[in-house]
């Protein structure tokens, strides 16, 4: 039964409406409720329901504001009822009926769960009006808490992770100024499986990576912080190339467990003194390299991704000439895979140099930031991803053997 309810004249008409749901098998008790809601001054929509059946089937088709809820049904008694409706609905308020001579049953109902209790026969139309708003205020802050505990939760776990997707370049006598950015995707904040690096080697070679793990959230964070530390330890012992690649695909498979993830990622080893950069692409696009005459593309032999098919090994190595002042551009899909703001286009690598010619010139921080700012503006919120993007830039137009300070960008 559904009923609605309206506010006396002595009530303010803007006050809000309640959905309760009344859990009552005596039709007696019932209307004695109803009428004293009607002359409470609520505004609100009743249900009635006889069983905790049929109350689970209401809660599950329609929200409710407040459960009305006797103690005694014919499917459970006690406190169980109260525990299984918040089971339920948890952030629904609960406000137990009790009997006269149930003295202990209210107390034990609320260390149960519930927001509050009414005696039967000893409730008045005013007390019904207050114990009803009360017990929603309660139930909303609750909520309202829980929901910010959570938060705080997950931002802390979100920073964890970033720390570890995104971690201080190792570097030690490189000229090149290394710009990071790192941006989770929008829904909850949560961060996905992009990752970056960079570490000069005790060959003197500037090595590079970018990644994107398939899938969002902790698992794919967690192995996208997993595969960054692994491909920086295996820098380090002097692993290059395809036979670094297959390592890390062994390592994604050992770590994945039964999940069907995969990833992508571009290796990049830039050599200052033969003014050259050997790229090796796992699945991933291309890098974009900024010369004085503009922006373009990279023109690379492309390799199949980590995990997709083990044991393939198929990872091709494409050296470029770089030019005496410039930046190499290593990026996720989160870059590229927004709208472009006209219809549900993709922006599209065609639409990020469109993009990165329109924006004025300016430091290589400053630069990333304006052209995240502007994808971010494009898209105007409907697509999610997590992005990762990874500038280089390097100036020997003067000597190429100087030593400049290294001022890592986040």
């Amino acid at each position: 039964m559904n009923l609605p309810g309206t506010a006396s004249p002595g009530r303010p008409a803007g006050q809000p409406e309640y959905r309760i749901l009344l859990v009552e098998d005596d039709q007696g008790d019932a209307l004695l409720v109803e009428e004293l809601l009607h002359d409470s001054g609520l505004r609100f929509k009743l249900t009635t329901r006889s069983t905790l059946a049929e109350a689970r089937t209401e809660l599950a088709a329609n929200p409710v504001d407040c459960v009305l809820l006797d103690l005694h049904l014919p499917d459970v008694a006690g406190t169980t009822a109260v525990t299984t409706v918040r089971g339920m609905a948890p952030h629904t308020a609960v406000i137990v009926l009790t009997g006269l001579s149930e003295a202990q049953a209210g107390a034990d109902a609320m260390t149960a769960g519930a927001q509050d209790f009414l005696v039967k026969g000893n409730v008045d139309a005013d007390r019904l009006h207050r114990t009803v708003r009360y017990a929603v205020y309660r139930s909303h802050t609750e909520r309202a808490d829980a929901q910010a505990q959570a938060s705080h939760l997950r931002a802390e776990e979100n920073a964890r992770l970033e720390r570890g997707l995104l971690p201080e370049p190792i570097l030690d006598t490189s000229t090149v100024t290394v710009t990071t950015r790192y941006l989770p995707g929008a829904e909850l904040t949560l961060l996905g499986g992009d990752f970056l690096d960079v570490v000069e080697g005790d060959d003197g070679l500037l090595h590079a990576v970018v990644g994107d793990v398939s899938g969002h959230g902790p698992d794919a964070a967690a192995l996208g912080v997993c595969l960054r530390i692994a491909w920086r330890t295996l820098i380090l012992a002097g692993h290059r190339g395809p036979e670094l690649l297959h390592l890390m695909e062994r390592i994604l498979i050992a770590e994945r467990g039964d999940q069907p993830l995969f990833a992508t990622c571009t290796l990049l080893t830039l050599d200052e003194d033969a003014a050259t950069a050997t790229i090796h692409l796992a699945g991933h696009h291309e890098p974009l390299i900024t010369a004085p005459d503009g922006t373009r593309e990279v023109t690379a032999a492309h390799g199949i991704a980590l995990g997709f098919v083990p044991g393939l090994r198929t990872w091709p190595a494409t050296v470029i000439p770089l030019p005496t002042t410039g930046a190499l551009t290593l990026y996720t899909d989160g870059l590229t895979e927004g709208h472009n703001g006209k219809n549900q286009e993709r922006l599209g690598v065609d639409g990020l140099l469109t993009l990165i010619e329109s924006l004025p010139p300016t430091d290589p921080a400053a630069h990333v930031d304006h052209l995240i700012k502007e994808t971010y503006a494009l898209n105007a919120g409907r697509h999610t991803d997590d992005l990762a993007v990874l500038r280089l830039d390097w100036d020997h137009s003067h000597t190429r053997n100087s030593i400049r300070p290294l001022h890592p960008l986040r």
